[in-house]
Order: C-alpha cells, then structure tokens, then sequence
C-alpha cells in the first residue's frame, strides 16, 4: 500500500492555525462575513473528483476566515466561552490523529486510562466525593442530561419502579423543583428523558437569582413522592451560585435527589478565594459542569460526576455479546457507545495548569470581571446590575432598554471586543462574561473604551428631547 501523504495537508493546517492563533490580539473579533458572502466563497456543486488534501485545507482556511469568530481571544465576552490552552489545543490535535474510540478499554486502552486519571484529578480538584463516578460527554447539556438520568432512575427505584425497564407510563409522577434563575438546559434535559417541563416546580429566587432555602423548604413540605431539585453553581446572567449547602440538607432531609448544574461556576471550587461560595457542594448527588468554559480545553468536554455509582451505570449501560465487556468501560457512564477521547485533552491541560493554574485561572476571570464593573460604573449613566462574585457583569445605560441594546450592537460592530445581551428582571442588560484564560487588564481596558465610546455614539444620535429626560 502506498504511504499518504500526511505531511502536506497536517502542514497546511498547522500554517493556517498558527497563523490564526498568533493575529488574535490584533484582530477584531467579530465575523466579517455575512451568511451569503460566506455560502458564495464556501458553496458550490459537490465535487466529481478529488482535489489535493493540502489544498482543500488552505481553501477551506482562507474561505472560512472571515466567518470565524475570534471566541477564542482574550477580548470575547459574549457568553461564557472559554478558549484553549496551548497545551490543551495540542492534546487534542493528539486526540484526532489517534482517533481512539473511548467507549471500551478493550478499543482504547491508553484513552481510557487517561480518562480514569483525569476524572480522579478533577474530584480531588472541585472537591467532590473521590468515589463519585465521572463521565466525559459532548457539553453542558449533555451532562446535565446524564446527571438526571441517573436521578430519575434512583428515585424511580427508590418508589418500586424500573424505568428502563417498564419505562414512564404508569410510573409514579416525579416532582422536579428547580429556581427561578435556572439555565434552560435544565428543561431541555427533561423534555430528552421524557419527563416532561410539566414535573417543574420554580422556586422563587433572591434579587441575585440564588434559589429561597425557606421557599424551597416550604415546596418540600409535601415530600410524598420521587422528587429532584437542581441546584445551580453559576446563573448565566448574574454568575450568583444557590446556597447548595442549605440546599442539600433539606433536599436530602425529605429524601430527594439535589443534581447542581455548575456548568462554570463549579470551577470556583478551586478557587481559594471563591470556594466557601461553594459549601456543602460535596453532598450533592450529581453535579455537572464543562471543561471549554474555566477549564479552557476545546469543545466537546462536558462533565458528569455522580455521587451513586450503580445509579449512574444502571441509567445508561448496556450489555451486548460483541462488545469485549472490561471493568468500568467507559461508555457506562456517558449517552454514547462510541466517541472520541474527550479526556485526554483535561488531561493534558490539568498537567499543565497544576492545582494552583487552574485557581488563577479562575481567580484571574473573576478580577477581571470586578475590573469591568468597577470602570464601567465610574462613569454617568451606567449601571451594574449585579454582585460581581464571579466572571459576569450586567450592564445597563441610562436606565433606557434600547440605548442598551444599541451599545451592544455598536460595540459588536466595533470589533474591539464582543459581548452579547441579555435580559434581567425584565430590563435588557448587556452581559459581560469573562472566561479565557488569555484576557489580561489591557484587554478590560480596552474593551472598556470601546464600550464608552458606543454609548458616546449612541447618545449623539437620540434627539434633544431624549437626552433631556
């Protein structure tokens, strides 16, 4: 067989991200590109013969440049979007060329012994139960799924139903209390597993969005029931965390499942300076979090860990004649049977960071955040509309929801930086949220600029009348 060429277009990629990483200070961060002009550089008939692998990957490079988000900048503050570490990004080039299938050990020998040391390293890091099981899958969502397929099965156990076998009709009616700051992700995972958003019940939150311990409480007063109550570590708008300590105990106290959702915010744990923010975390039943978000590895690196082992296999396992069964497979603990070795590249950026790398880096997004609100509220007319206890900043402009609106427009237009908006308390708010590990002061500042010198544009377009109001 003749040897391929590797070498050729494995080139052309490096040049074109190399290229592409080392230009990200210097470039603005939004996409230049509208849709049509991407589809008439990126479209046409699909080709009748092969083209040369290293020029289709200088081509594709080139046509999808201006369509390219630079998220993985220090100056993206859109949403809560990590970047990579150089030693995570390599790790995952890594991770493709091996091309382990990370179901199996029997597939993936070294894939999945990675896994298994990094999943202990992460435990011991956010300061979970070090017998707690740990699953890789693609994100957020997924892992929030994981989480509540292991509690829908145990407290479906717990009331004398077998779900996966006799699965929901006729089951006992699950009760699922949730705040009123949750991520949708919860809903969605619930509407995946059949569950239906008709079994949540919200409970109120505070003016920072934590969920009521006394209201929550008072919902479980009528405990007859399986129940679960998802706690969240990190609201997408103001960065509040639940007091999931108080949480857990009365949850547990009224035999309920608590899974927490800290899809970022449950990297505060380790944080020496955020961590008390998370106490009592560790007697929780599940938690979810992602690693793209303060971990910065590259995508596809949700986390799922559960505190009830046999829950969390019993909910997903399968067993089949042709699969070569070892000992704690993979695929056990995630919704696939086949997929890549997401673990390798937490791996690598774990041994990288250290403990004390991962806190900065936390550390890091969190002073940042308190940076923004602290120069943008010196100035007239602009309100902060949150606690800055973690990485997101809610900003408003003269108390006026479309000059709010018109300055995250501009400042997305402008390509200093980019930020997305929100809504909070019915108020459109402009949300800041500090994630990747290369924003420095000189990027806050900058951006900082940026966003004045919309608003200044903003105001010299309203007419007199509005500004005399």
């Amino acid at each position: 067989m003749q040897q391929p060429d590797w070498s050729g277009p494995l080139a052309a990629a490096y040049g074109g991200a190399l290229a592409f990483l080392t230009d990200l200070p210097g470039h603005p961060v939004g996409a230049s590109q509208d849709r049509e002009a991407l589809l008439a550089a990126l479209d046409g008939p699909l080709p009748e013969q092969p083209h040369p692998a290293a020029g289709v990957i200088e081509q594709l490079a080139a046509a999808a440049d201006p369509g390219i988000m630079r998220s993985t900048g220090g100056r993206f503050f859109g949403f809560v979007v990590g970047g990579s570490t150089p030693a995570a990004l390599a790790a995952d080039w890594l991770t493709s060329a091996w091309d382990q299938n990370t179901g199996l050990f029997a597939l993936a020998p070294s894939a999945t012994t990675i896994e298994q040391v990094a999943g202990r390293w992460l435990r011991e890091l956010l300061g979970l139960p070090d017998d707690a099981t740990t699953g890789f899958v693609t994100g957020g969502q997924m892992a929030n799924f994981t989480g509540l397929a292991a509690a829908r099965h145990e407290m479906l156990r717990r009331a004398g139903w077998n779900v996966e076998v006799d699965g929901l009709f006729g089951a006992p009616r699950l009760r699922v209390l949730v705040g009123a700051e949750r991520h949708d992700t919860i809903d969605l995972a619930l509407r995946y597993l059949g569950v239906g958003t008709a079994a949540i019940e919200v409970v109120a939150a505070d003016e920072q969005g934590r969920m009521d311990p006394l209201a929550l409480a008072g919902a479980l007063e009528d405990a007859d029931g399986p129940i679960i109550v998802c706690a969240q570590a990190g609201g997408v708008n103001s960065g509040a965390i639940d007091p999931v300590g108080e949480i857990c105990d009365l949850a547990h106290a009224a035999g309920a499942w608590v899974h927490v959702d800290g899809a970022f915010g449950l990297w505060a744990a380790a944080s020496p300076s955020r961590r008390h923010l998370l106490d009592g975390v560790d007697r929780a039943d599940s938690w979810a979090t992602d690693a793209h978000k303060w971990l910065n590895v590259p995508y596809d690196s949700g986390l799922i860990f559960c505190a009830h082992p046999q829950a969390h296999r019993a909910a997903l396992s399968v067993r089949a004649g042709y699969l070569m069964h070892g000992s704690g497979d993979p695929f056990e603990l995630t919704p696939e049977l086949s997929r890549r070795a997401r673990g390798i590249p937490v791996y690598a950026a774990l041994r990288n960071l250290g403990r004390t790398g991962v806190a900065a880096l936390v550390e890091g997004g969190c002073a940042a955040a308190t940076r923004f609100a602290e120069l943008l509220a010196a100035h007239p007319g602009v309100r902060i509309h949150n606690d800055v206890t973690l990485n997101q900043v809610l900003v408003s402009f003269d108390d006026d929801d479309a000059r709010t609106r018109a300055v995250v427009d501009l400042v997305q237009g402008d390509g200093t930086c980019w930020v997305s908006g929100s809504v909070w308390r019915g108020r459109a708010v402009m949300r800041i949220s500090v994630s990747n590990w290369s924003t420095d002061p000189s990027d806050v500042d900058a951006s900082v600029q940026a966003i004045l010198r919309c608003l200044q544009a903003e105001r010299a377009t309203a007419p007199a009348s509005q500004l005399e109001m």
